[in-house]
């Protein structure tokens, strides 16, 4: 005959079985869950790409945060005139406007493109040469640009503009070489000198600075075809067409 069991054995099998029941069904149940979860995950990401795809199919474009915008200009560029430096037939249709500044190498680089434009165009392209020193970080470009219109005094605006590029190049810039630059042009010397020391067109440098600023320039060089600006030192094939754009106009 086999032996009773105790009340409180059996209870305690009972409870233990209990136990076992409630574990196993707890962790079924996080399962469940932890699956339901992943399945809409899922279906969220798969409508996701649906719509995606679908924007693209239609040439719709998600909107991108966008950087912060510079000032809208607030003039347009001054009408050129006489007392303008121009490069290249004066009479062509096509005008560049060229804010620049002597000692920056952006400018510089840009030269050779402007100068193969006069050269590939030379009845239809003109260059205005205008001041835009950027005295924040080219401490000898106001003076390089006042050196300019002394020399223009006498007739020789571009010969020193030129060779002040020159000596850019050569980082060779200061007075004392504009100053012997004149003399190697021929110019009067002492005149000369008495024009760049006295800071005769000091005004003048700077009125052209903030005509640009009120054009929209920000940087140089800041080029404008026919009115339409051209940022930085662009290849000449980007140039070109530009130009070629406003003489098809």
């Amino acid at each position: 005959m086999p032996a009773p069991v105790s009340v409180s054995k059996a209870s305690s099998e009972k409870w233990g079985m209990l136990n076992q029941n409630f574990v196993l069904g707890l962790v079924s149940g996080v399962a469940i869950v932890a699956l339901v979860g992943f399945a809409l995950l899922l279906v969220q990401r798969g409508d996701s790409e649906k719509t995606a795809k679908t924007q693209q199919g239609s040439g719709v474009v998600a909107v991108q945060p966008t950087q912060p915008t510079q000032p809208a200009p607030s003039a347009a560029v001054p009408a050129v005139t006489d007392a303008d430096h121009i490069r290249g037939n004066v009479n062509a249709p096509v005008t560049l406007v060229e804010y620049s500044d002597f000692e920056c190498p952006f400018c510089l680089r840009f030269l050779p493109s402007v100068e193969q434009a006069l050269q590939e165009y030379p009845n239809d392209v003109r260059l205005v040469y205008r001041h835009f020193p950027l005295t924040s970080i080219h401490p000898e470009a106001q003076k390089a640009a006042e050196a300019t219109e002394c020399a223009s005094e006498q007739g020789k605006f571009w010969e020193m503009h030129d060779k002040i590029f020159e000596a850019d190049a050569a980082s060779n810039m200061s007075v004392a070489t504009w100053k012997q630059v004149a003399g190697d042009l021929g110019l009067d010397t002492a005149t000369f000198a008495t024009c760049l020391d006295s800071g005769k067109y000091a005004n003048l440098v700077q009125q052209q600075t903030a005509d640009g600023q009120a054009a929209g320039v920000r940087g140089t060089p800041a080029t404008f075809v026919n009115g339409q600006l051209v940022s930085g030192a662009v290849a000449y094939e980007t140039l070109k067409s530009v130009i070629q754009s406003k003489l098809a106009q």
